[in-house]
């Protein structure tokens, strides 16, 4: 198959300044977050989030006009996109399983520094059949929603494909917005015992990662809304229901064992 670089299969990408000014911009985070958290100064740290998002939508917008426009993203090359999207999912499964070996470490066996009881006295832990039985609800629902747009469009059907995309940025949107009420009402800290620790922590990356899946959608309906995606060529947002329904698993497991078991 041929391509702008010969007759072969493969992308050989274009020089390009995202990855250094990507690199300049995580730096410059960093360095903004030491001094927001030591001088109570958030100018680099806004800087850096400026740049950094910038650096992403023109990052973005070239590998879509690579693979949408320019024919650049062939059989081969998808393939080794798919593996890198399954290696990064297994590299954050990994990353929460620390999350959840931690935890399981302070609840199996409480220690005396803890008062020997799980949760530590004290604490006051959530009802697991309140906002996180919603939120619960809520992921669930959207998993469904968004495998409905995956097979809306498999079949070319653009209006339901367009129609489930949307609810469920907006059921991403609605768990954000509730698990933030519920940290407001959180009758316990982060900075109490290993239990705050460990919850806030393991929920607060979920949470994390529910925003970066609801913008890896959010961007997938435009291209939706744009006709970039047909029923043979839709890798983007294949990718991103992957995302999504790695962050309804991981959910699970943290009602389950911190807020139901746990608590």
């Amino acid at each position: 198959m041929s391509s702008s670089h010969g007759f072969h299969p493969y992308h050989l990408v274009d020089m390009s300044p995202w990855p250094l000014t990507g690199s300049i911009s995580a730096m410059m985070l960093t360095t903004g977050l030491v001094k927001w958290f030591h001088q109570y100064n958030m100018n680099l740290l806004l800087l850096s989030l400026v740049t950094t998002i910038l650096t992403m939508i023109q990052w973005w917008r070239d590998v879509t006009r690579e693979g949408t426009y320019q024919g650049l993203h062939t059989l081969t090359v998808m393939k080794g996109l798919r593996w890198g999207m399954i290696l990064f999912i297994l590299s954050e499964v990994l990353f929460f399983f620390s999350f959840f070996w931690a935890f399981f470490h302070s609840s199996l066996a409480p220690t005396v520094e803890i008062g020997m009881f799980w949760p530590p006295l004290g604490i006051q832990p959530f009802n697991p059949f309140q906002i996180p039985l919603l939120n619960t609800t809520i992921l669930l629902s959207s998993g469904a929603t968004v495998t409905w747009a995956h097979h809306a469009i498999m079949q070319a059907n653009h209006t339901q494909a367009i129609q489930s995309l949307s609810l469920t940025i907006i059921l991403g949107f609605y768990f954000t917005l509730l698990q933030a009420f519920e940290y407001l009402e959180a009758p316990f800290t982060i900075a109490d015992s290993v239990f705050g620790s460990t919850f806030f922590v393991a929920t607060g990356f979920h949470g994390l990662h529910v925003i970066i899946g609801t913008t890896f959608l959010s961007v997938c309906f435009y291209r939706l809304y744009k006709c970039h995606f047909s029923s043979k060529h839709h890798l983007g947002f294949e990718a991103a229901a992957w995302y999504w329904h790695f962050v309804d698993v991981v959910w699970l497991f943290l009602y389950i064992f911190i807020y139901w078991w746990g608590g």
